[in-house]
């Protein structure tokens, strides 16, 4: 058979169980793109495995993202070393002063 194994389709499925996803709060039909109407309030939904359940509410797209996205509030360390390599030695014709 060249079909994948049942327990490496489970692995995959379980895997997404526990996404979080914001879902804008308008009347009208169901999921929207992120940008439309930035400031009208969020679902944040969590898929269960089935389907997508209430998870939490915000108040609007920033704060939808800082719950979906928590990792990216921290603040890069100054001290793990420079944004990009140093320049090298010269005066190329495109190189910044």
């Amino acid at each position: 058979m060249d079909e994948e194994p049942l327990s490496e389709w489970a692995e995959r499925r379980d895997a997404r169980i526990g996404r979080l996803r914001a879902v804008p709060i308008v009347p009208g039909g169901g999921p929207r793109a992120a940008h439309v109407e930035p400031e009208s309030p969020r679902a944040i939904e969590r898929w269960n495995g089935h389907g997508w359940e209430p998870y939490a509410f915000a108040a609007d797209l920033a704060a939808a993202k800082r719950l979906l996205y928590p990792e990216a509030e921290t603040p890069p360390n100054p001290a793990s070393g420079p944004a990009r390599p140093p320049l090298a030695p010269g005066t190329g014709r495109h190189r910044r002063p």
